[in-house]
Formats: structure tokens, C-alpha cells, sequence
């Protein structure tokens, strides 16, 4: 009853999942402008340390995330929109060391872009919700799977974890990787995290681009180069240039 009772509310929460990163970042952000600060702490340096450490959450998270999109079989849910669906069951790869790989990514994305906030209680609240919101999500999901795959899915589950990865057992990937699939599926991803990063830099010199140093201009015009990069790809997507890697 319970385990029916996670997946209802699992799939509610699926339907609504792709808006949870930018609540997380509109709130970094706001958090980053009405503070000031790097991080929490009253030495620079250990601030400094904080947003490399963020950084590196965020990033582990995405780039758990770019692998698995690259691995995953054609007609997964990945990108799916309403419902959960499945041509074929994950199990190799990073699904062989975890069930839900992307779901962990998201988890690890999401905290390190709280933290980006310079707040430790913002992200320890992220971390816990996030922890929380997937939890539910994954069950729905794995319902669905175990509904359509039975005793393959079942025997799979028995030896791999949900979302705390185990670090023996990985069964090399049956497909080869698919960049171009992998761009299609993460790349809004990638760049949320770039624009998390700019944005939280931005909100702390209190979003005056007068404020910013000559010397870090640079980042100002790789970052405008990204959101060209950007609207390149959306317009590839449009043409239908990723149609074939859903």
C-alpha cells in the first residue's frame, strides 16, 4: 500500500520534474543577491573552496547524466514528457551499477547548484527534497517497469541499487555511445549550469555589468558564446536534426 501510495504521488511529481531545476536555480540566484557571499564561511579562502566544491557536485551530477543519456537504449524515458515508458529495459552500463542514474545525477545537479547560493542550508534542503522528490518518481517508474519486463526487471533489481550506486558489477554498455542523442537529451541541462554559475556571479555584484573587472570579461563572452551555442541547437532541434534520437 505504501509502495502504491509513493508511486501516485511519483507520478505526479514526473509529470512536473522539468521545472525543479530552475525553481532551484531563481532561488540560488535571489539567495546569491540578497547575501553577497561566496559561501559560508567568514575566510575567502574557504568561500573560494565552497563554490569549487559546488561546482564540482553540479558537474558530477550532469556529467553522470551525459553518460547515461549517451548509453541508454532508443525510447526510454529520459525525455519523456506525460509518462513513464520503455522499448526495452536498462540494465548495462550505469544501470548496472545503479537503477536510476539519471534521476542520481539529477539529485547531485541540483544540490551543487544550491550551494552555488553560497548557503550550506540551502543546499542541504535542496539535497533533501531532491532525495525525496526522486524517490517517489523512481518508484512510479520502476511500477511501470516492473509491470512490463516482470521477472527480467525483478532479477535486476534484486542485485543493482536505486539511487546509491554500488562500486562492483558494471556490465559494459550494450549500445555504443550516441553524442549526438547525448546533445540532444542533456545539453539545456549543461547549459543551466552555466547559466547557474553566471547568474550567481552576476546577482553578487548586484547585477551591475559595469561592476565587472576587465580581467573577468573573458567569462562574459564565453558565456554569451554559450547562449549563441545555444539557440544553434534549438534551431537544429526544430529542423528535426535530432528527430531519430528521442
Amino acid at each position: 500500500m505504501y509502495q502504491h501510495e509513493l508511486a501516485r504521488s511519483g507520478k505526479r511529481l514526473f509529470f512536473i520534474r522539468g521545472t525543479y531545476i530552475y525553481t532551484v536555480i531563481a532561488i540560488a540566484t535571489l539567495i546569491a543577491w540578497c547575501s553577497g557571499d561566496l559561501g559560508p564561511f567568514a575566510a575567502r579562502a574557504a568561500d573560494q573552496a565552497w563554490f569549487w566544491i559546488s561546482l564540482a557536485v553540479a558537474s558530477t551530477g550532469a556529467l553522470i547524466r551525459v553518460f547515461t543519456s549517451g548509453w541508454a537504449a532508443l525510447g526510454t524515458s529520459g525525455r519523456a514528457k506525460v509518462a513513464a515508458e520503455a522499448s526495452e529495459l536498462n540494465t548495462t552500463g550505469p544501470y548496472s551499477l545503479v537503477r536510476n542514474p539519471l534521476y542520481l545525477g539529477r539529485i547531485l545537479n541540483f544540490t551543487g547548484l544550491a550551494m552555488l547560493s553560497g548557503s550550506w542550508v540551502f543546499g542541504a534542503l535542496v539535497f533533501l527534497i531532491a532525495v525525496l522528490i526522486y524517490e517517489r518518481i523512481s518508484t512510479y517508474e520502476e511500477e511501470f517497469l516492473r509491470e512490463k519486463f516482470g521477472e527480467a526487471h525483478g532479477q535486476w533489481a534484486k542485485d543493482v541499487p536505486s539511487l546509491l550506486p554500488r562500486l562492483t558489477g558494471w556490465v559494459s554498455p550494450k549500445y555504443p555511445f550516441w553524442w549526438k542523442r547525448m546533445i540532444w537529451r542533456e545539453q539545456n541541462k549543461l547549459f543551466l549550469l552555466a547559466t547557474a554559475v553566471f547568474l550567481t556571479w552576476l546577482a553578487r555584484l548586484d547585477f551591475n555589468l559595469a561592476a565587472i573587472p576587465t580581467i573577468m570579461m573573458g567569462w562574459v563572452y564565453a558565456y554569451a558564446s554559450l547562449v549563441v551555442i545555444r539557440f544553434i541547437i534549438g534551431g537544429l532541434k526544430m529542423i528535426g536534426f535530432f528527430k531519430e534520437l528521442s
